[in-house]
């Protein structure tokens, strides 16, 4: 691909930056092999909405057929606003509060994903003010490694998610004498931006393990959450615009041991949206250092708090210079040394006024921008509204 070609330059230059911009060309081709496999493999599928709740994205996916996961009432009045139906919204969140878990019981929603004893009680509480019974699934934690930051890793028995393992049969009992709930599944998740397909083998045989326990038991549930995780690659962004669902669904169909009637359940986000978005900055100055020069953008940590929060790599590009490349530490405006994008990025020589693009932002950009600083929120753009 290339890539200057691939962005709608003169179009650009007319517009107020910083914002975000989504190939929508991009999304659709994820979204065409997503459906692709998930059908292949018999798999249902619940978009992560946290990764990206644009209203037009969010119309995007829904018209493809999947559900919604959310992780707060915000999202589900969103999910639901953008057509997602109610019997397709999952409900997760080790903190749920009491208007969500009622938002959630009058829309009737598939399932609560419930993380600990407490909850349980609680929700079974407000269902019962309501003469309602609530579907739930017990979050289990099956302390299993993944190989990602150890921020976004979740399935480890030191992390605040999930019914640990070794309370499990005290929970499935509570759960068995409120009379308010109906259990139907189990959830997991181990975490997210994972990129070797060994972790996800090891939770399957964990899940495994887990169905035999309840066999012995003499319980059975309807179905079975994965959660999500499937990574992307940050460094190649235009080699890799769609991820390999195709082996990420045959590695969890191959390993996981299903009972009869049961359906599979996963939870894509990142995977989904991450690609078809970035963030386009204009460059504000070069500012010369003792040893070094710095770029500094008109976007900062507001706009992108990954590689601050997280130490997170973005593809960062000069998409308006043709000049032979150098080395700079691209930062932000905002009163923070922390904002800070990359140190030594090789771009093409860059000018005040240059058009910068931070790469695959798509995910966990726009949705976790902030007014610090008391900067504006910047706006989001599509390919399919603007022209070359």
């Amino acid at each position: 691909m290339d890539l200057k070609g691939s962005f709608p330059i003169n179009s650009f230059k007319t517009l107020q930056t910083p914002f975000y911009y989504y190939d929508l060309e991009i999304l659709r081709s994820s979204l065409d092999l997503l459906r692709k496999e998930a059908d292949r493999n018999r798999i249902e599928v619940h978009y992560a909405v946290k990764a990206n709740a644009n209203p037009r994205i969010l119309a995007a996916i829904q018209a493809y057929g999947f559900g919604a996961d959310c992780v707060s009432g915000g999202e589900m009045q969103a999910a639901l606003q953008a057509g997602f139906p109610s019997s397709r919204v999952v409900f997760a969140g080790v903190g749920k509060a009491d208007w969500e878990i009622d938002l959630g019981l009058k829309a009737d929603i598939f399932c609560f994903n419930v993380e600990s004893a407490a909850e349980l009680e609680v929700i079974d509480q407000r269902a019962a003010g309501m003469g309602k019974k609530a579907r739930v699934a017990l979050r289990i934690n099956p302390n299993v490694q993944a190989d990602t930051h150890h921020y976004i890793t979740t399935g480890l028995s030191e992390n605040k998610f999930g019914i640990p393992l070794q309370c499990l049969d005290e929970v499935l009992d509570l759960c068995m004498s409120l009379d308010h709930l109906e259990l139907i599944g189990l959830h997991f998740h181990i975490g997210s931006q994972i990129t070797e397909m060994d972790n996800f083998a090891g939770l399957c045989a964990r899940v495994n393990e887990i169905q035999n326990h309840l066999d012995q038991r003499q319980l059975s549930v309807q179905h079975i959450n994965l959660g999500g995780g499937l990574g992307i690659d940050y460094h190649h962004p235009d080699k890799v615009p769609v991820p390999d669902f195709s082996t990420y669904m045959h590695t969890i169909r191959k390993m996981l041991v299903m009972r009869p009637g049961q359906s599979l359940h996963i939870e894509p986000g990142r995977s989904v949206v991450a690609q078809c978005g970035s963030l386009i900055s204009k460059v504000l100055y070069i500012k010369k250092g003792l040893q070094k020069e710095f770029v500094v953008l008109d976007a900062g940590m507001t706009e992108l708090i990954r590689p601050a929060l997280y130490q997170a790599y973005h593809k960062i590009e000069n998409i308006s210079s043709e000049e032979p490349e150098q080395k700079y530490d691209v930062v932000g405006p905002i009163c923070e040394s922390s904002d800070t994008f990359g140190k030594q990025v090789v771009l093409n020589k860059t000018r005040r006024g240059d058009l910068v693009a931070i790469r695959s932002t798509g995910a966990y950009a726009e949705i976790m921008a902030s007014n610090y600083n008391l900067r504006p929120k910047a706006p989001a753009r599509f390919s399919d509204d603007l022209l070359n």
